[in-house]
Order: C-alpha cells, then sequence, then structure tokens
C-alpha cells in the first residue's frame, strides 16, 4: 500500500456538521477499499479567492490515508460526482518522516 494525502473541499449548503459526517463515511469507504486511514484534520471554513461554482467559500478537510494505487481511481471516481463536493485533489504522500507538516508551524518573525 502507498501513502497518500486528500484535501476535499465541501460545499456548506450541501453537508452539515461542518463535514464530520462526511469524514466518517469516506473512513468507511477507505477501510471497504482495503485501506487505512491514517489521519483526518478538520480545516474549517475558508474563503475562495475567487468564486466556485458561484461559492464564495468551503469547508476544507484534509486526509492522510495508506491504499493501493489502482483503488485510488475509484476514489477518484466515487467523489468526482458527488454534490458535495467543491474541489477534490489527491496526491502522494512523499513527506521525509523527520519533516514537520507546514500546516502546525508558525512563522518566525524577525524583527
Amino acid at each position: 500500500m502507498k501513502k497518500y494525502e486528500a484535501v476535499f473541499i465541501l460545499d456548506m449548503r450541501k453537508v452539515e456538521d461542518e463535514g464530520k459526517a462526511f469524514s466518517e463515511e469516506f473512513a468507511s469507504n477507505l477501510q471497504s477499499w482495503g485501506g487505512n486511514m491514517v489521519e483526518a484534520i478538520a480545516m474549517g471554513r475558508k474563503q475562495f479567492a475567487r468564486e466556485i461554482n458561484k461559492r464564495k467559500a468551503g469547508i476544507y478537510w484534509n486526509y492522510i490515508f495508506e491504499l493501493d494505487p489502482l483503488k485510488v481511481k475509484e476514489i477518484r471516481e466515487k467523489y468526482r460526482l458527488d454534490e458535495r463536493m467543491i474541489r477534490m485533489l489527491i496526491v502522494s504522500y512523499e513527506r521525509p518522516e523527520q519533516v514537520r507538516s507546514t500546516m502546525s508551524v508558525t512563522p518566525d518573525i524577525a524583527e
């Protein structure tokens, strides 16, 4: 199995509870495909720089999971047509173990 990172942007009008139910559904689908959820991070609501499908903001979720590379296509096909989805990005997770995530690091400001 290979490790992947996925970012899903959900439509605020189509999901309730900030996407927690969607996240649980995604984890159960991942297990049914033989995968393993490593981490699910709720990134909250964020404004877009430009409108996407007449939406000005969305709910962001970041997932790190392990899955057979042939099954990733099934994820893309299943959620590509999902009405709750605005955008989806799945990339190979090739971050070395020593490197921390940039999302949890606060920038150092030199005075």
